[in-house]
This record gives C-alpha cells, structure tokens and sequence, in this order.
C-alpha cells in the first residue's frame, strides 16, 4: 500500500473513493443532512480554473435550504499550494472557501 505524505488513508464510502478520512466523514454528515432535508444537494470534487492553466478543486459545494452556498475544503493539513490557490480563488471570484 503507498503512503500519502500527510499520512491521509484513503476511503471508499457507499462505492464513492475519498482522499482521507476526514473527508469521507464529511460526506457522510453531508448524506445525514441531506436525508434531513437542511440540505438540498452537493457536489464534489469541483474544478475551479485560475489564471496560467492552474485548477484548483474544491471538495464539496453546497446548497442548504436555506439559501446558503458553501464552498467547503476538508482539509488535514494546509500546503503552502492549497494556501497560494485558495487566496487567489478568493481574489478572483466573490466566494469564501470554508475549511472543515
């Protein structure tokens, strides 16, 4: 078995592969208040462009019934990377990512 860097385990939940522990956890919260009917829907995994061909990609948005979009990272640990991305992704566009 190769060993992440952060020491991240993968995971597989309901047939969906996630980079960490942490992350599949999220999910299943998600799952749970998705079931509750707080959440409308969410989606993973989503591509931002940047400028010079970079993306960065955002584990989960969300739509509560509320009203509430949430951009949520899951994060065990912060790069410098994800920290450089995640500003200039705030610079761009009139969102907030959130960590969790």
């Amino acid at each position: 078995m190769i060993r992440h860097k952060f020491h991240a385990r993968p995971q597989t939940v309901d047939g969906k592969w996630f980079g960490s522990k942490k992350e599949a956890n999220y999910y299943q919260q998600l799952e749970l208040a998705k079931k509750s009917g707080e959440l409308l829907f969410y989606l993973q995994q989503i591509p931002i462009r940047l400028p010079g061909g970079v993306t960065y990609r955002c584990d989960f948005l969300e739509f509560w019934r509320n009203g509430d979009v949430r951009f949520i990272d899951v994060k065990g640990f912060k790069t410098q990377s994800y920290i450089a991305k995640k500003k200039m992704v705030e610079a761009l566009y009139p969102i907030e990512i959130l960590e969790a």
